[in-house]
């Protein structure tokens, strides 16, 4: 991506006393919100955003993962949408595109749900409804994000607490009664061969959901590695239409929103292509 600008806020959010969040905002153009994986840090998005254009793409550390200290107790998927909600304030932005992957799909649907004025389109990657979903190999997911990091991708393990925490949200969550009442354009995606979250899954969103789009890509759960995140780009591109009113985030303007959530700390990030 172009003109990239990166930061990281830690907010004391109303959620659980005490709890911080690492955030990152980059580039400039329509917004659109990255939602990750329970064991994902906010660098797993690189392969992906680095296809994008023209976007202001906003990211964050779930509670447990990368940046982000684990809470003292569980945070279930409804505090985790409201703690999306509290990034984009931090980011000044009213609504934006929302795209959640895996966990984060979950947490994408609850926000749609909660405040749906605040999404402006939804994308569901590799994600279910919950509760209700057709059971894949979750359990090896797990596993490999506790397991021993990447030589491609070096990222910092997931706290074991807050992939706990993480695990309890979802097992306890189902997007089963709410997804007709979705409002927001919406797109599925899901990989061909995902053995942790079938296909069948995103079938079911897609038929569920009013009007929306079910895209089948080549591959397994992992669409943000670099073969299939630019696929994925592509998809996410031709889904959300480019319009003249360009969203441009300012890094004081970030800053600012941020001491209104009480901000703890606030430090700039290299910038990325």
């Amino acid at each position: 991506m172009s003109a990239a600008r990166s930061i990281v806020v830690g907010s004391r959010l109303p959620l659980v006393p005490g709890l911080r969040v690492s955030m990152r905002v980059q580039g400039e153009g329509d917004p659109l919100l990255l939602i990750n994986g329970m064991t994902r840090p906010l660098e797993s998005w690189d392969p992906f955003t680095r296809e994008l254009h023209g976007r202001t793409v906003v990211s964050f550390d779930a509670p447990g993962v990368g940046r982000s200290p684990t809470p003292l107790r569980p945070v279930s998927i409804a505090e985790l949408a409201a703690l999306a909600v509290a990034v984009l304030d931090a980011a000044g932005l009213d609504d934006a595109d929302v795209l959640g992957f895996s966990h984060g799909g979950a947490v994408a649907q609850q926000l749609a749900r909660d405040v749906p004025d605040r999404v402006r389109r939804l994308i569901l990657v590799s994600t279910s409804c919950g509760v209700g979903a057709t059971p894949g190999n979750s359990r090896r997911a797990i596993l490999h994000g506790l397991g021993k990091r990447d030589e491609d991708n070096p990222w910092p393990r997931p706290n074991a607490l807050g992939l706990c925490w993480h695990s309890l949200a979802i097992s306890s969550w189902t997007s089963i009664p709410f997804l007709g009442a979705i409002s927001a354009p919406t797109l599925v995606v899901c990989g061909t061969h995902d053995r942790v979250v079938p296909p069948a899954n995103g079938r079911l969103l897609a038929r569920r959901i009013p009007d929306a789009s079910l895209v089948l890509l080549p591959g397994g759960h992992d669409l943000q590695r670099a073969e299939p995140a630019r696929s994925l780009a592509r998809i996410v591109e031709d889904f959300l239409p480019a319009t003249a009113a360009k969203a441009t985030v300012a890094l004081d303007a970030v800053a600012l929103d941020a001491v209104a959530l009480n901000a703890v700390a606030t430090e700039r990030m290299p910038t990325s292509a």
